[in-house]
C-alpha cells in the first residue's frame, strides 16, 4: 500500500524528509511507541483478576465480596475516566528539555511502584481502598501522555499493525503476570503467609521498573508542528472534555460503542475467578480463571498480526462490530453449554478472537479519529470510554449477590445475558460511526 503524506508546509525539503522518516518505519519501531504496555497490563490484569479478588477476602465475608470488589474497582475506575484525559491534555500543551510526554511517563511509574506495594502493606479495606485510588491517578499520568506515542510516530497505514503488536504486548504482560500471581497466591490463599503476595508483587514491580528504563532510554519524542494555541495548564484542563460536536459526532459513537463493549469483557474477567467457584465447583479457582483467560489469550496471540493486517485493509468500524458479534455469541455458548471446565474453554476462545480483532480495530479507529496535537487527549478521552465501561462492569457485582441470594448461582446467568447485550448493542452502534479508513490521517 503506497505511503500518503500531507504535508502543512510548502517547504519540498520538509515534504521529503517526512518521506524518508515515514517509508523508514521498521518492525522495531512498532515495539518502542508500545513496550510500556507491557507491564502496565501485567499490573492491571494481575491485580483485577487475582490480586485484589483474593486480598479482599482478607478483610470482608464471603458473602460480600462481589459487592466490595466491586465498589473499589469501581470507584478507582471512575477516577481514570476523569483523570486520563486531563494528564493526557496537559502533556498535549508542555514543553520541557525532556520532550512532552517523558516527564508524565516517570512521575507515574515510579509512584505507581509505591501503590504496588501499598496493596502488601495495606492492613485492611479502608487502607486497601486508598491504594488502589491513588494506583490510579498514577497509572494515568503515564498512560494518557504515553499512548499519543502511536500516533505522534506511526504512519497512519500501519497503525492497524501498531494497534496489534500493542494489543499482543498488553496480552502476553497480562498472560504471563496472571500465571505467576495465579501459582503465588493460590499459596498465599491457603497458606496466608505473606511471602506469597510479596513475591507477586515483587515481579510486578521488577516489571514497571525495567519497561520505565527501556522506555525513557529508547524513546526519541518526535516534536510535531503546533497546530493549536498555546495554553496555561488550567486553561488546558478546562478544555479537556470540550468537544466539537459537528466534528466530533463519529468520535461520540466511538466512545459509546467503546464503553459498552469494554462493559462486557470487563465483567468476563472481574467476575471470572468468582464464577469457576461458585458455578463450576473447582477446588482452585484462580489456576482455572487462569486457564480460562489463558485460552483466550492465546487465540489473542496468535491473531494479532493477521488482525492487524486485516484491520489495514478493511473499514475498522465494521472489523469491531464483526467482533462484538463474536462476542456475543461467546457469551451465549457459556450459558447454554453444560457448566463443565473443559467445555467452558470452546466459548474462551470465541471470546479471545474477538477481543483481539476488537482490540485491533478499535484502539485503530480511535488513532484516526484523534485531532492532530491534540492526540493525547483525544486517546484520553477514548480511554475514558476504556475505563468508564470497566468501571461500569463492577457494579454487576451488587446485582450477581442479590440474585445469587434469591437463587443458587442465578445471579451468575444473569451477569452473561447482560454481557450478551452489551455487546450487542455496542456493535450496532459501531455501524454509526462515519468517516474513518485505513488509509485515514
Amino acid at each position: 500500500m503506497a505511503t500518503r503524506v500531507n504535508c502543512p508546509s510548502p517547504s519540498t525539503l520538509l515534504c521529503f524528509v517526512t518521506m524518508l522518516e515515514r517509508k523508514a518505519f521498521r518492525w522495531p519501531e512498532y515495539f518502542k511507541v508500545n513496550i510500556l504496555f507491557f507491564a502496565l497490563a501485567a499490573l492491571s490484569q494481575s491485580l483485577h483478576s487475582i490480586i485484589l479478588p483474593v486480598r479482599i477476602l482478607d478483610f470482608v465475608s464471603e458473602a460480600q465480596k462481589n459487592t466490595f470488589l466491586g465498589i473499589m474497582t469501581f470507584a478507582g475506575l471512575f477516577i481514570a475516566v476523569l483523570y486520563q484525559p486531563v494528564a493526557g491534555a496537559l502533556s498535549d500543551r508542555a514543553s520541557t528539555i525532556w520532550g512532552r510526554r517523558r516527564p508524565f511517563i516517570m512521575l507515574g511509574i515510579c509512584t505507581l511502584i509505591l501503590c504496588v506495594a501499598g496493596v502488601g502493606l495495606a492492613p485492611g479495606y479502608i487502607f486497601l481502598f486508598i491504594t488502589y485510588l491513588l494506583m490510579q491517578f498514577a497509572g494515568n499520568t503515564a498512560q494518557g501522555p504515553y499512548q499519543a506515542l502511536l500516533p505522534e510516530m506511526v504512519p497512519a497505514e500501519k497503525r492497524g499493525r501498531a494497534s496489534a503488536i500493542k494489543n499482543l504486548l498488553e496480552i502476553l504482560g497480562g498472560v504471563a503476570m496472571i500465571g505467576v500471581a495465579s501459582v503465588l497466591i493460590t499459596r498465599y490463599e491457603t497458606t496466608h503467609l505473606a511471602v506469597w503476595l510479596w513475591l507477586t508483587l515483587a515481579a510486578i514491580i521488577a516489571l514497571l521498573c525495567l519497561s520505565l528504563i527501556v522506555t525513557l532510554v529508547w524513546i526519541k519524542e518526535v516534536t510535531p508542528q503546533r497546530t493549536t494555541p498555546q495554553l496555561s495548564p488550567w486553561s488546558a484542563i478546562r478544555r479537556t472534555f470540550r468537544l466539537d460536536l459537528p466534528r466530533d459526532r463519529p468520535f461520540l459513537w466511538f466512545l459509546l460503542s467503546r464503553a459498552l463493549i469494554l462493559m462486557a469483557l470487563g465483567t468476563i474477567q472481574q467476575f471470572a475467578l468468582y464464577f469457576f467457584r461458585d458455578v463450576v465447583g473447582l477446588e482452585n479457582p484462580a489456576e482455572a480463571a487462569f486457564g480460562f483467560l489463558g485460552v483466550a489469550i492465546a487465540v489473542v496471540a496468535l491473531g494479532a498480526y493477521p488482525a492487524g493486517r486485516l484491520v489495514d485493509r478493511f473499514p475498522r468500524q465494521k472489523v469491531s462490530a464483526m467482533a462484538a458479534g463474536l462476542g456475543a455469541l461467546g457469551i451465549i455458548l457459556i450459558m447454554i453449554l453444560p457448566k463443565e471446565y473443559h467445555l467452558i474453554l470452546i466459548p474462551a476462545g470465541l471470546i479471545g478472537a474477538a477481543l483481539v480483532v476488537f482490540a485491533t480495530a478499535n484502539w485503530a479507529l480511535a488513532t484516526d479519529l484523534a485531532v492532530p496535537g491534540e492526540e493525547a487527549r483525544y486517546l484520553g478521552l477514548a480511554n475514558m470510554a476504556t475505563a468508564g465501561g470497566a468501571a461500569l462492569a463492577r457494579l454487576i457485582g451488587p446485582v450477581i449477590d442479590f440474585f445469587n441470594a434469591r437463587s443458587p448461582n442465578q445471579g451468575y446467568q444473569v451477569m452473561l445475558g447482560v454481557c450478551v447485550v452489551y455487546f450487542v448493542m455496542g456493535g450496532l452502534i459501531l455501524l454509526k460511526v462515519k468517516g474513518a479508513s485505513p488509509e485515514a490521517g
